[in-house]
């Protein structure tokens, strides 16, 4: 090995080293990032007809975006205004939606198809949000609004799976029998926009279409409706819609729902570990409908088996609940008698044997003592504040001072509901539209009442 030679090995071993001592050399295989996320949605960069073509004669729009598009859900997605009889045939290819329309267009009329957040990039699925196609087929872009919002009556609270729906010159009944002229949905506000109107009398309703018809035709439907038609004259009126479902939607029972024949006369009965609430009626449910009540036999007693007397029994509508009524002293042990006769049913059957029942009341410290002061109440719209747990109302109240109190309140949290109760019958009532009647109106306050027990509970509420 000659002398250049070796000085040239040791020179390359020397150059590697010293590469490596820098960390300059490719120790480790790493994995490209790929660079942040793309979160920038499809830009339009050509439509055909053009955006806001008056004098409109196609059947066939082309949409061209600036990169691969995918177009999701259209029935739920994209609203065609007006209405129309044939929805519209919505393709995608590549960097193009294409739009078949397949109802003869009116005349005169501006159209816009919206899509909502249809329109998305074919990687990341970044919607195009709101995007609306607008045309005429007359010389002019109507360019009017309408606004406004719809709240559930009963609640103060929104829904917004309800669509609005908008008649030009109509009758009172055309929401039962056609399809609207014009629909939109509502946002998570319960807020609703028209836009591209012409001016013109327009009929408003808001509705939970439980099948698809587009149409009022059941009493168990939410609906909302203007006690007037509308005149859209310019775009700075609000509408604001109260909606209410007129019964109540009843499941309807099936061979499967129904338990299995029992010739027994059966009953529970309301005592939770055997103690009854200071403020309650004792309830007694039965199985099926009593015929006979014999109140004689039935008696609520000391532990000496002496006779509350001025106790009284009430047998509800159904024929199944007895209700038993006395002012029940604290922290004190009773029995109720039930004889064997007591009670029979349609089929003039009696309970299988007398029973005892021994249960003992709560304590005042059980509960807590709660003050609620009111504010801005105006006595005129009959305010009741309602008292809700799991959307069930178990307690109102009549506000008619500035101040309410009460010391034996079910501790638990609450949720405060005002109801502005015209006909003073203590309950919400729902509207009618064959009789034009709204709904009566209510508010959910936002902060909830927790009651703490053996705990004075204040609270202030402004109405």
């Amino acid at each position: 090995m000659t002398i250049n030679r070796l000085l040239i090995i040791l020179g390359s071993i020397f150059f590697l080293y010293f590469i490596g001592y820098l960390g300059l050399g490719c120790a480790q295989i790493g994995t490209p990032t790929g660079g942040p996320k793309d979160t920038i949605p499809p830009v339009l960069v050509y439509a055909y007809p053009a955006l806001k073509t008056v004098n409109f004669k196609s059947n066939k729009i082309l949409l061209t975006f600036n990169e691969y598009v995918d177009v999701q859900e259209v029935q739920s997605n994209v609203l065609v205004s007006p209405f129309p009889k044939n929805y519209p045939n919505i393709t995608f290819k590549l960097k193009t939606v294409t739009i078949k329309l397949k109802d003869t267009l009116k005349e005169n009329t501006t159209y816009a198809i919206n899509f909502g957040n249809a329109i998305r990039d074919n990687n990341e699925g970044n919607p195009y949000k709101n995007f609306t196609y607008v045309f005429s087929t007359g010389n002019t872009i109507d360019s009017l609004e309408l606004y406004g919002k719809v709240v559930m009556a009963e609640s103060g609270k929104v829904d917004s799976t309800l669509s609005i729906l908008l008649y030009r010159n109509a009758h009172d009944t055309i929401v039962q029998t056609r399809k609207p002229d014009y629909l939109t949905k509502l946002n998570g506000q319960g807020s609703f926009t028209f836009t591209n109107l012409s001016q013109g009398t327009y009929k408003i309703y808001a509705l939970k279409d439980n099948d698809g018809g587009k149409t009022y035709n059941s009493p168990i439907e939410i609906f909302a409706f203007n006690d007037s038609s509308i005149l859209v004259a310019d775009s700075t009126q609000q509408i604001n819609l109260f909606a209410y479902a007129e019964e109540k939607d009843k499941k309807p029972t099936t061979a499967a729902d129904k338990p299995a024949a029992d010739k027994r006369l059966k009953y529970t009965n309301s005592l939770s570990t055997f103690q009854q609430d200071l403020v309650s009626n004792l309830t007694l449910t039965f199985n099926r409908p009593i015929k006979i009540l014999d109140e004689n036999q039935i008696s609520i007693t000391d532990t000496n088996y002496k006779k509350i007397m001025g106790a009284k029994l009430f047998l509800d509508s159904t024929q199944k609940i007895i209700q038993i009524k006395t002012p029940w002293a604290e922290d004190t042990r009773y029995n109720l008698l039930i004889g064997k006769d007591a009670i029979k049913d349609t089929f003039n059957t009696s309970i299988f044997k007398s029973d005892t029942i021994r249960f003992t009341t709560k304590k005042a410290s059980d509960y807590g003592t709660l003050l609620i002061r009111f504010s801005n109440y105006d006595t005129a719209k009959q305010p009741v504040l309602q008292f809700l747990r799991n959307d069930e109302v178990v307690k109102s109240v009549v506000i008619n001072a500035t101040s309410w109190s009460n010391k034996l309140v079910e501790p638990g949290e609450y949720e405060l509901r005002v109801l502005y109760d015209k006909n003073r019958n203590g309950l919400w009532d729902p509207g009618n539209y064959k009789m034009k009647l709204q709904p009566e109106k209510a508010i959910t306050l936002d902060k909830k009442l927790s009651i703490k027990a053996n705990w004075d509970n204040e609270r202030e509420i402004k109405l």
